[in-house]
């Protein structure tokens, strides 16, 4: 196994666990001494097929998921951890279905449920691509719900916080 961070393949393995349908395992680099993580995954007979909103099917793709999850969760204060444990735990549940050939739609919305109990900037982030908003009012539709169950929505009539400090520290003895 190659270090993600200084390419050596020279690893020891620190901790091994299942996760769903894979192996988590972390990884210690004996030459630069960082830690990562890798996942196992059994090579399936099935291989699962995606069905396009179009008809068309396609092979599934695992990167497609986390390049949307990579998206969604961009600058959010998800650890990649739990990004790959989401990643698999949404994969188990594709798996776990009896059918080999899957909506995207379904995948859709499974990735959105996880999201949206994950972290809600990142689950409308998502959202607004996967549904493909084209006003604000369908945005503010899907941001509607989140805010009711958080007590905010009658607040959006009143006056906004004003302006973003200047992150400058007043002077000592100026005006007052």
């Amino acid at each position: 196994m190659r270090c993600p961070f200084c390419q050596q393949d020279n690893d020891k393995v620190v901790d091994s666990r299942a996760s769903g349908a894979a192996i988590r395992r972390r990884r210690e680099c004996l030459a630069c001494g960082r830690r990562y993580t890798t996942y196992e995954h059994v090579e399936r007979d099935v291989r699962l097929r995606v069905i396009k909103k179009d008809g068309s099917r396609e092979a599934y793709d695992r990167a497609k998921i986390r390049r949307g999850l990579d998206l969604a969760l961009h600058k959010r204060k998800v650890p990649t951890e739990r990004l790959d444990e989401m990643l698999q735990e949404i994969e188990d549940e594709l798996t776990a279905k009896p059918d080999a050939e899957i909506p995207s739609r379904a995948i859709g919305d499974l990735v959105m449920r996880k999201l949206a109990k994950e972290d809600q900037v990142a689950y409308v982030r998502f959202a607004s691509v996967y549904k493909n908003f084209q006003s604000p009012s369908e945005f503010a539709q899907e941001v509607k719900p989140m805010l009711a169950r958080r007590g905010e929505a009658g607040g959006a009539a009143g006056p906004g916080p004003g302006p973003a400090p200047s992150g400058k520290k007043p002077r000592a003895g100026a005006g007052g």
